[in-house]
């Protein structure tokens, strides 16, 4: 097998501590990368931007988010969706304000206002925890929505209070409105996703990671250690809301073009983020894009093969989709809490040393 050990040597901390220490994960990290910038663009088209690829990456980097919250820090949050409104709102107001501004730099605007919002409604963490602090999020998530929805200003007034994302361009591509091309959407997305990914692999592997997961265990015995309580868990919100935020404002801008908040960012859409860490892993990078993938290709899977080729009605294979999906949640709390990211790791060790007995 491929897959081995041996051979492998580390001669520094630096290579010791690297992301992937075995040269075989280092490979076919590169491997991924290089399919996803140098072949997918070139074969991608609309049905698979729009119904597979974009989604994913803009779920993978909510999914992110949340997990550093929830899954590193141990904060349980329900706001998900408020918090994806806030980034889009922010984008809007921001495009249409500064139009000479590129969208970019608007959407990691809008990725640092969530951030401030997420930690004004972070505060009650300080005093409570658990359930109640779930409860708290769920206020947040109601509260936004109902905020964009009632003043006109975020919506410049309009008469339907839909906002639409008006064209704008990186280097010359149209990357939102409704002349932007497949592979642009799909390119402005993985360069976010990994970006994201890239940060929230080195935060969480340092300092401020270590910090977090000591909340998450015992916030009394890491309090006692000497880690402050208030640091830890308002950075934890404030991270965890500034990846959020982006995946509101590409969510808004580049998949979608037109949203209502009550629709797009309602309550379920902070439970489907949930689902995806608890389904992918808590606590594991990794698990935030296994966790996105499953719920995203799930309906997809369910619709092409249940709807179009057994012609099976919509609404079935949607309560099928539901069913499926719980089932999945309460086996994986249940039998493996650290969902699929754990099962991948486990796989992993047993190819490392097959043939032998684990």
């Amino acid at each position: 097998m491929l897959y081995r050990e041996a051979g492998d040597f580390n001669t520094s901390y630096k290579q010791d501590g690297q992301t992937f220490p075995i040269r075989f994960d280092r490979y076919r990290y590169y491997a991924v990368l290089a399919v996803a910038f140098g072949v997918i663009p070139f074969i991608i088209n609309d049905y698979w931007a729009n119904a597979v690829f974009v989604p994913f990456l803009i779920y993978a980097i909510a999914a992110i988010g949340l997990n550093i919250l929830t899954g590193y820090c141990g904060q349980v949050s329900l706001g998900t969706g408020g918090f994806m409104a806030v980034g889009a709102y922010a984008c809007y107001k921001l495009m249409t304000g500064f139009p000479d501004v590129s969208i970019v730099i608007h959407v990691i605007l809008s990725g640092g206002i969530t951030a401030a919002v997420g930690v004004l409604f972070g505060l009650p963490s300080l005093r409570i925890k658990g359930f109640y602090l779930a409860v708290a999020t769920l206020a947040a998530q109601f509260f936004l929505v109902w905020l964009f929805n009632k003043v006109p200003w975020f919506y410049n007034y309009s008469a339907s209070g839909q906002i639409n994302a008006p064209e704008r361009s990186v280097f010359g591509i149209i990357v939102t409105g409704p002349n932007t091309e497949a592979w642009a959407k799909y390119m402005i997305c993985l360069v976010f996703v990994v970006a994201c990914a890239w940060i929230a692999r080195n935060l969480t592997r340092g300092a401020s990671g270590r910090r977090w997961m000591a909340i998450r265990d015992m916030d009394i015995a890491a309090e006692i250690i000497g880690v402050n309580p208030l640091g830890a868990k308002l950075t934890a919100f404030a991270v965890s809301s500034f990846f959020i935020g982006i995946a509101g404002a590409l969510f808004f801008a580049v998949y979608l073009g037109a949203v209502e908040v009550g629709e797009a960012f309602g309550i379920n859409k902070s439970f489907l983020v949930l689902f995806m860490i608890i389904i992918g892993g808590l606590g594991s990078i990794f698990g935030s894009f296994a966790g996105a993938a499953f719920m995203v290709l799930l309906p997809v899977l369910l619709k092409n093969v249940l709807v179009g080729g057994l012609g099976w009605a919509t609404d079935l294979a949607a309560h099928l989709e539901f069913m499926i999906v719980g089932g999945l949640i309460v086996m994986f709390l249940i039998v493996e809490p650290h969902g699929l990211a754990q099962l991948w790791r486990l796989t992993k060790e047993k190819l490392r040393l097959w043939p032998f007995p684990h």
